[in-house]
Order: structure tokens, then sequence, then C-alpha cells
């Protein structure tokens, strides 16, 4: 059996929570390997909905959870997750979940950067969720982050903490903000440090031996490819990289091991925060969308941009995230409507071109090239078969698959689990 990555194919938010926790009854380790609590997965089960941000969805499964080195944390963040789903009968502990003892931390001088940055960008702002993640992935490239296993080492968090601050007060007083005190910032990880080092462990050596027992590993993406920090429409991306290959250095294991590739898009396309979006609705049928999907960010609860699905988009996501297979998600959101548009290209300057260029400038400027297709209006949502689609549903399926050139192995017709149409098991390989 094959270990599995999930990552998302457009901008986020495509309904990653709920596969990743379909595909953890079938595996062993769930493991989130970059971002920070600036994602946020929804979780139906049953008549409980968990909002996770940095816990890996197996935990609410009864699997063992890793956050891998690549992910940047906040401990305070993860402690009142941790609180919040206790409170729903759902017990995190050192046995059900383990951390990085490399693993970044944020602390509060992150997102007070975070937000006077974007404060001084006025109106050319990324859109970021003002947790720190950008600062606190650069504190850990320039070499001077706090980790978690520093919170064993006092005298060697003190050393750190004073070139943490040299940096960090510079700025924060150069953008008019209040800087840190260094006994405030040391006392509080000290206070912490017994809640959060029985967490630690080098995970990398827990996942060898997983993988040498023939354990199933699922690893948990985090954002899309299209807000990776490479691949994505730079600069309006997230600081870490969301692609695939990233499963292996966030957590901690060679390339060899991320096994099948299974990349998530929803049947229509959103977006949070700046940026371009071609296929983005400002109409009746914008506002519909954004509706029937309750599209609200999980973190931010900031309303979400809405479009026609954009398969020049995450076909360029399948190539470049090393998609094996597609999973597409919120079909019932487009029940009803008379007909659909999928974009296949974009028109820049009277070229047409079947990708998104890297410029910002003629990101912006590209406008969509549609293909019309009907549509339906008889109801799929909790459709379980391809016998339970109305045959202009499934059309529309079969030709996104020609189009971002990726097979379509499950399709989710509702937020329940089960209300998921499965053409093959990603765990068998």
């Amino acid at each position: 059996m094959a270990n599995v990555a999930v990552i998302g194919a457009q901008w986020g938010d495509e309904g990653k929570g709920k596969v990743v926790d379909w595909l953890a009854s079938r595996a062993d380790i769930v493991v989130r390997f970059q971002g920070g609590h600036n994602a946020g997965h929804t979780l139906v089960v049953g008549n409980q909905t968990y909002k996770l941000s940095l816990l890996p969805s197996g935990v609410v499964r009864g699997k063992l959870g890793i956050i891998g080195n690549g992910v940047v944390l906040d401990p305070q963040a993860l402690l009142d997750e941790i609180a919040r789903v206790g409170a729903q009968g759902l017990a995190v502990t050192p046995e059900n979940l383990r951390i990085a003892e490399n693993v970044p931390l944020i602390l509060p001088l992150h997102p007070a950067l975070d937000k006077a940055r974007e404060a001084a960008r006025g109106e050319h702002r990324i859109g970021t969720t003002g947790r720190g993640i950008g600062p606190a992935y650069e504190d850990k490239v320039a070499r001077r982050a706090i980790r978690l296993c520093d919170l064993a080492e006092p005298e060697v968090l003190s050393e750190k903490l004073d070139e943490l601050l040299l940096h960090h007060n510079t700025l924060l007083k150069g953008l008019g903000a209040e800087t840190f005190e260094k006994q405030a910032l040391l006392d509080g990880l000290l206070a912490l440090a017994p809640k959060l080092l029985p967490f630690a462990e080098p995970v990398w050596e827990r996942l060898a031996t997983a993988r040498a027992e023939g354990r199933r590993v699922l690893f948990e993406g985090a954002q899309a490819v299209m807000l990776d920090v490479d691949h994505g429409t730079y600069p309006y991306v997230t600081s870490s990289n969301t692609v695939a290959g990233n499963a292996a250095a966030g957590a901690g294991i060679g390339p060899n091991a991320i096994g099948f590739v299974l990349g998530i898009a929803k049947a229509y396309a959103t977006r949070v925060g700046s940026g371009p979006f071609p296929t983005e609705l400002h109409d009746a049928i914008g506002k519909r969308l954004g509706e029937r999907g309750r599209e609200f960010g999980t973190v931010t609860g900031r309303p979400r941009r809405c479009g026609w699905f954009d398969a020049a988009l995450v076909r360029q996501a399948v190539k470049v995230g090393g998609v094996q297979g597609l999973v597409l998600t919120k079909l019932d959101v487009l029940d009803g409507l008379d007909e659909l548009k999928v974009c296949t290209g974009y028109r820049i300057g009277g070229q047409v071109m079947n990708r998104l260029p890297a410029g910002r400038a003629a990101q912006a400027a590209a406008e969509p090239v549609y293909e019309t297709m009907p549509g339906w209006q008889e109801s799929t949502m909790g459709a379980r078969s391809w016998a339970d689609l109305p045959a202009a549903a499934v059309k529309y399926v079969k030709r996104i698959e020609e189009l971002v050139e990726a097979p379509v192995v499950l399709l989710s017709t509702s937020p329940e689990r089960d209300d998921t149409i499965v053409v093959s098991d990603p765990f068998a390989g």
C-alpha cells in the first residue's frame, strides 16, 4: 500500500479537511508538513464540527498526528486548539500527537510585525492573515528562529532572543509599532516549555520506523499550489512551499516515500485575500456560489471571492505539484445553474496562453477564455455513485479530467464524510 500526500490544486479552501478525514480512516499516521495556523480545515463528523488549524486531521479519527518541522508553530494557538477540541470530547495528548523537535516557533513579535508591514503597504497589501507566518519563516531561513528544542535549553534560548529582538525591534520601531521586552518573552516561553516539550521528538525517526514496518502515512498539506511561494501568484502567496515535493523536507522523509499525490479542487474556484483571479465573478452567479458554498474562511472568517472553474490554472498546479489524481469537491453547489463555464486559457495582450504567466502585471491582465457547458437542474447533493448524478454533471466532470490532464479519483457531493464517490483508492497506489 502506498503513502498519500494531499495538496490543494487551486488557492486553498478546496475542502481538504473532509478529504483528509476520509483518507485518515485508511492511514496509520497523518503528518502536517508546512504552513501554520493561517490554514484551516473544517471536519464534520456526525453532529460535531471540528475547526482545525494546526492539529493534523487524523487525530479526529483516533490516528497518530505529527506536526513536521516544515510547519511554523504558534505554541499558544496550538494549546488553545487542543483545549477547544478537548471541550468537544477529543483528547489530544502526547499519545496521539507528536511534534518535530526542530519545528520553528511563532512568537508574539511575529504577528506584530506581520500586521505592521501590511498596514504600511496600504492599498498594496498582500492580504496575509496577520498571524506571523511570513516573519516566522523569514527567521527560519535567516537562522535566528527559536525552535521547540530550544525551550529545553534556557541559556541558549536567552542568547537567541537577544539576536531575534535586535532584528525585530529595529523593524518594529521603524514601522512605528510597539517593541518587545526580552524578559517577558523569555518568561512566557519558559512557562510554555513543560506544556509543549512532552510532545517533542525527532519525528523523522518515527516516520522511518513506520515506513520500515509498512505503515500507511498521509501527508496533509495546507493552502494550495497557487499559493506556493515559488510556483504561485507571487507575491500574493503564502510563505512556504505547498507542493507535494515539500512533504519530504517538511516531514523528514525521503522523496521516494511521499507516495501517491492527490490534488484537491472545487468544482468552481475561490480565493481569499488579494491577488489575481481571472475567473472571478462579481455578478449574481458569483454571489450564489458564495452563499450556496458557504464560502467564508475557516481561519479568518473573510468572505471568499468566487468564480468559474479554471482548468488552465489547475492543469498548471497538476504539473508543478506532481498531482496524480484529483478530488473534485462541492459539485452540489453548481446544482440549478442553466449553464457552466470553464476557463481553458487566458488572453493577454491579444495573445492566448494556456498557462498563467509568472509576471504580476501579466497575471493581472489575464482575461479568461471560456468553454460553455450545459448545467443541470437535478440535485447532486449526497450522491455516492456515478449513477446518482445527472448526465450533464458526469459530462462536466469528465471534461474537467480532459482539460486538467488528471483523473478524478474521488468526487465529494456534500460536507458529510461518506457522501463521496470513490473511483479508486489513493492508498492502493
